[in-house]
Formats: structure tokens, C-alpha cells, sequence
């Protein structure tokens, strides 16, 4: 099978698996196996082009051409593969874990919920193998859109509210500043395809850049850079397997994808480090990192907690891009791989004590390890692997995004970093020690013995908490795409 066919197959297959849940309808089991096998073909697609891709092997696709120099167009590229590969695999095990969740808690509308999900996953391959920006940004809306009523599932007012938060950053960001940063790089570049060292002319002034930059990265609100976060919190609203889509498998990840692909091939590192803008943005993400960082300290519900803990997470991503340098770059593709398996795990441990204990708030957790010592030693690993020690993988990506910081010689950034690292265990680390250990030695209570949830959801955490492990042992898979991608 030729590689452009598998791109082809990688870009359809969700597509098809939207189809088919459609026509699966209520027959729970078939709808159920359409998802599960069509995750595990769309992974098979993806894997392998990997060694093509590391080979430098050209691989694209033209579908339309919407005007001459704009396309719809895709491409396989290191940076965009391992975004792929990451959705692609996580959207097996989110949807194993949904058949946990959803029958468990007993979830209405679960065929628009399964069918939305393969919508968005589509869209997902659509932004990590797009060609171009006008590409990207139409799979970037259509993620959008195709999120939109997995945010309002409840049909609840509170839902409803989410939702229209959501959809009004999101829609108003992209369409406000990222669609005009956008046609600002066709006028002054004349191009809108991604291309290694950037794409502007030399002459192109350093204001201009700077206002561009500005735009972008405000534009891209799924990366929930403060003030344009509160879609995040407001989308909590939603099932966990949702909070696991948008958190882990798709919408924040496309978010923090899209501001590290341009910055390193629209503007390019060089260009990058000459822009007067790109340090007041770096102390940006800086201070979004920490602002978020102290008010996840103060939230109570576990799923707050958890959304503060992203947007401070993803400033790290953003942080890495904008170092301009190549730890920096590393560092935050790292950190999209490493926050996705930790944070999924962490959804997946909340949602897991809901359906089996029916706790949402952290206080409330006293002594609920000894009851779901699985769940929550899965919710302890995680924790580890999002602030970056062993034995976690995500010590390589703080690692490589403290040596970028230092590359830049940002020394108050390597402060701030070391700091923010002590909050993420301030916020994280005290929600298993209390389970495990509880205080004044109050033990968990209730007219229901607590168990732990479904075996589907369980063997789902299972595997996302060793994978957090394994990163650690065997990260050359990552790196070696990020390698040939720089």
C-alpha cells in the first residue's frame, strides 16, 4: 500500500467511523465496535508512516484547489505524525473508557456522543497533516463546531452556558485574529504553505511581524493563553470522556500544535528570536502558567482543579515555542505527548470516581484509596508524570524545556518554571495523599460500598498510566520525529 493511500486512510477513516456509528444508531454493541475498530485502523494507518516520514520520504495529498495558491491540501511531516499518532492511539483508549463511562453512569445520546467523537478526530488529522494555513484552518473550525454539542451533552442550562462560552472564544479568537494573522501572511509572503525556516521575506519589518505574532497567538484559543482561557473551566460541564477529548485528545493539543507549527515553519526560529513581541509573549505564557497555577490551588471540584492545571500546562507548550530555540521546540512538542497521556489519565481517574463513588469534590475524597487503590495510584502516576519527575515521562519534556529556557538565556523564566513546577505539586500531589492517607483518620463513608468503576474504564486508566511510565523508558519514539522535524 502506497503512502499516499495511508494519508488518505488517516485523513477517511474517522470520516467513515462517523458514518457508521450514524447508521449503528441504538444497536449499542455495533456502534460500540465501529468506534473501537475504527480507532485501531485509523492508529494502524498512522504507524506506519512513521518510518517513511523519518526517511524524509514526500508524502501529500490535493483535494480542492479554492483559488490559485490556496488548496486544500495535506502533507505528512514529523511534527504533524506525532500529533497524529498521539490522537490516533488515545482515541482507542478514550473510547474503551467511554463504554465504561457511559454505560456505568448511564449517559443519554450516546450515538451523537460517539458519532461527534470520530467527527472530531477527523478534524484532528485534518490540522496535524494540513499543508497549509487555510488548510488548517479549516479543520481547525470544524473542530470547533464538531465539540460544541459534546460540551452541551447534558442539554442542562449550566451546559448550555459552557457551551456558548466555548463557542464564543473560540469562534471569536479564530475568526478575529487567527483568520487575519492568516491573511496577513498571504499578502505579505505571498504563500500559505508550511515551510521549514519560515515563510516571510527579509524585508518584511520587525513591527509587522510582531502584530502578526500578537495575532496568531491570540488567535489560536484552544491553546487557552490567559485572558482567552475561560472556554476551558466553563467547557467542564461536559461527561469526562469529553473533558478527556478536549484535554488530552484534541482541542487544547490542536491548539498548542498549531502555535509550535507556526512558529517554526511560518515565522522560523531566527525570525522568531528577532521579533520585539516574542519576549513580552514569553513572559505572557509565563505568567499564565503561574496565574492558573493558583487558582487551580483554590478549587475544590476535582474536574476545576484539573481544567486550571491544563491551561497552566498548555502555557508551558506555548512557552516552548516561543524560546525560539531548539530544547525550546522539543521541549513543547515533548509536552504535547507527555500532558496528554498524564492529564487523560487524571480525567479518566476523576470520571472513574464519579461512577463509582459519585465524588466530585476534592474534599470529599478522605480514604478513598483503600477503596479504589487502582484509580487512584493511576491518579498519583499521572500527577507525577504533569509535573515532571521520574519515574514519568514527563521529566523529558521539563527537562528540555528548562535546558531551551537556559539556551535563551532567560534566567527569570528558569525561575519561574522551578517555581511553577512547586504549585503543580501544591495543586496535584495533596489529592491522592489524602485518599490514601486521610486526615484525622476519617475513612470513606456512604450507604454504598465504593468499588472501582467498569472494567472497560478501568483497563483504560490502566494502560494511559503505564504509557506515562513507558514514555520515561522509551521516549526515541518522540524524539526521533522532533529530531528530523527541527
Amino acid at each position: 500500500m502506497g503512502t499516499d493511500t495511508l494519508l488518505g486512510l488517516a485523513l477517511g477513516l474517522p470520516i467513515l467511523a462517523f458514518a457508521g456509528v450514524l447508521f449503528a444508531d441504538r444497536r449499542q454493541n455495533l456502534r460500540e465496535a465501529v468506534s473501537l475498530i475504527s480507532a485501531g485502523c485509523l492508529l494502524w494507518a498512522v504507524s506506519l508512516l512513521y518510518r517513511p516520514v523519518l526517511d524524509g520520504e514526500v508524502i501529500g495529498l490535493s483535494w480542492a484547489e479554492v483559488m490559485p495558491g490556496i488548496e486544500i491540501a495535506f502533507r505528512a511531516e514529523p511534527l504533524g505524525l506525532l500529533f497524529a499518532l498521539v490522537a490516533s492511539f488515545l482515541w482507542i483508549v478514550t473510547t474503551l473508557y467511554a463504554i465504561g463511562y457511559m454505560r456505568g453512569h448511564g449517559e443519554a445520546n450516546q450515538t451523537r456522543f460517539f458519532a461527534l467523537f470520530a467527527l472530531s478526530i477527523a478534524s484532528v488529522m485534518g490540522i496535524a497533516f494540513a499543508e497549509n494555513l487555510f488548510t488548517l484552518f479549516v479543520f481547525y473550525e470544524v473542530l470547533t463546531l464538531a465539540t460544541y454539542p459534546l460540551v452541551t451533552h447534558a442539554g442542562t442550562e449550566k451546559a448550555k452556558a459552557g457551551g456558548r462560552t466555548y463557542l464564543m472564544i473560540l469562534l471569536g479568537t479564530s475568526v478575529g485574529f487567527f483568520l487575519v494573522a492568516i491573511a496577513g501572511t498571504w499578502l505579505l509572503a505571498g504563500t500559505l504553505s508550511f515551510t521549514r525556516g519560515g515563510v516571510f521575506p527579509p524585508e518584511t519589518g520587525p513591527a509587522v511581524l510582531s502584530l502578526l505574532l500578537v495575532l496568531y497567538v491570540f488567535g489560536v484559543g484552544k491553546a487557552a493563553i490567559m485572558p482567552f482561557h475561560r472556554w476551558l473551566p466553563a467547557a467542564m460541564v461536559a461527561p469526562t470522556p469529553v473533558s478527556a477529548l478536549l484535554h488530552a485528545v484534541a482541542v487544547v493539543k490542536a491548539g498548542v500544535f498549531v502555535i509550535l507549527k507556526v512558529c517554526l515553519m511560518i515565522f522560523g526560529l531566527e525570525t522568531l528570536k528577532a521579533i520585539p513581541a516574542t519576549t513580552w509573549l514569553l513572559y505572557l505564557a509565563a505568567v499564565s502558567i503561574l496565574l492558573a497555577s493558583l487558582v487551580a490551588l483554590r478549587q475544590d471540584n476535582l474536574k476545576a482543579r484539573l481544567a486550571y492545571s491544563t491551561v497552566s500546562q498548555l502555557g508551558y507548550i506555548t512557552l516552548g515555542a516561543l524560546l525560539a530555540t531548539s530544547a525550546g521546540i522539543a521541549g513543547g512538542a515533548m509536552h504535547i505527548v507527555m500532558h496528554a497521556f498524564g492529564k487523560i489519565t487524571l480525567f479518566f481517574c476523576a470520571g472513574a470516581i464519579l461512577v463509582a463513588a459519585h465524588k466530585t469534590e476534592i474534599s470529599e475524597l478522605d480514604g478513598l484509596g483503600r477503596q479504589m487503590p487502582l484509580t487512584m495510584g493511576a491518579f498519583f502516576l499521572a500527577s507525577l508524570c504533569i509535573i515532571g519527575v521520574p519515574p514519568t515521562g514527563g521529566t523529558w519534556s521539563k527537562w528540555f524545556l528548562l535546558l531551551g529556557t537556559v539556551e535563551a538565556e532567560q534566567w527569570l523564566l528558569v525561575v519561574l518554571l522551578m517555581l511553577s513546577s512547586l504549585l503543580s505539586i501544591a495543586y496535584l500531589l495533596p489529592i491522592p495523599l489524602r485518599a490514601f492517607f486521610p486526615r484525622n483518620g476519617v475513612q470513606a463513608t456512604g450507604p454504598v460500598a465504593v468499588r472501582e468503576a467498569p472494567w472497560p474504564s478501568m483497563l483504560a486508566i490502566a494502560v494511559t498510566a503505564i504509557g506515562c511510565v513507558l514514555l520515561l523508558a522509551y521516549p526515541t519514539i518522540i524524539s526521533r520525529l522532533i529530531q528530523v522535524g527541527l
